[in-house]
């Protein structure tokens, strides 16, 4: 089982909001510091402009006695001292989730990614059929992408999978997503799309040589034994990284355009909030 080491960086990042503009200048300074040199209270103080009873009280901020104690634990890349280290239970849903990064990174195609990019960023519809925990990543795809300007739409009921799939044309891209690779209603309207003449992407965690007839992509998902039950982590994390993948491609292929979208999505959620 791998050891873990606990950085105190998230702790400063998780109350980064509590600091006053001179703590959120200390802060930055700790969080996106490279390399080694004199962290000393004085020279610190000289690099920020700042008192070195400000360095202080920042460390008390984040539950150190003072400035020394925040500094040992740092270079230490170590948590608040007096921690116990993490149980197995918790070490061994990190490793799952560390495992299946590990896998996905293997099994990732940037060519196939490029490919996938290309087909949502020309058709006019593109729609997600998922079930159950499938279906939740299809709905957040939707969430995500509707933000960068992709006319994206999830479906998770069988019946309106069924429809849809007959009403599609070649101006559409579906995409089926099963963990499994056996969802049936999914499988089928993916077919039937596909007859239709609409553009076809199945994302799953496994192969079947069945899925060429009908898929013009499958996107290969990193997979951990009874995975797809949930017993020991969300299912839906090896899809959601390649969701993630996908998006930061489509992102990255028209940044200022997409990105200007996102902004102005998130600024209308901020007016009607």
């Amino acid at each position: 089982m791998e050891e873990y080491e606990k950085n105190i960086i998230p702790h400063i990042e998780a109350i980064y909001e509590t600091f006053t503009s001179l703590e959120k200048n200390i802060a930055d300074f700790f969080i996106r510091r490279e390399g080694k040199g004199d962290l000393s209270a004085k020279n610190v103080a000289k690099q920020l402009y700042v008192s070195e009873a400000s360095l202080s009280r920042f460390a008390k901020k984040c539950g150190y006695k003072g400035y020394r104690e925040f500094l040992f634990c740092y270079e230490q890349t170590g948590a608040p001292i007096n921690r116990p280290p993490a149980s197995d239970h918790i070490k061994m849903v990190l490793n799952s989730y560390q495992e299946l990064l590990n896998k996905s990174y293997s099994l990732m195609d940037e060519e196939q990614i490029d490919r996938i990019e290309s087909i949502l960023s020309q058709k006019k519809r593109i729609y997600v059929y998922g079930k159950g925990s499938s279906g939740l990543v299809g709905m957040e795809m939707k969430l995500r992408f509707m933000r960068i300007g992709v006319n994206l739409e999830a479906i998770t009921d069988d019946h309106i999978m069924k429809m849809n799939s007959v009403l599609v044309d070649e101006d559409c891209a579906v995409i089926g997503i099963s963990v499994s690779g056996k969802t049936a209603e999914v499988i089928e309207s993916l077919k039937a799309a596909k007859r239709c003449g609409a553009t076809t992407v199945l994302m799953t965690s496994h192969i079947d040589k069945q899925f060429k007839s009908f898929c013009d992509e499958v996107v290969l998902c990193a997979v951990k034994e009874n995975l797809e039950t949930g017993k020991a982590i969300s299912p839906q994390f090896p899809i959601l990284i390649m969701v993630d993948i996908i998006y930061s491609r489509m992102l990255r292929a028209d940044e200022f355009r997409r990105g200007t979208l996102h902004d102005y999505t998130l600024e209308a959620l901020d007016e009607r909030g």
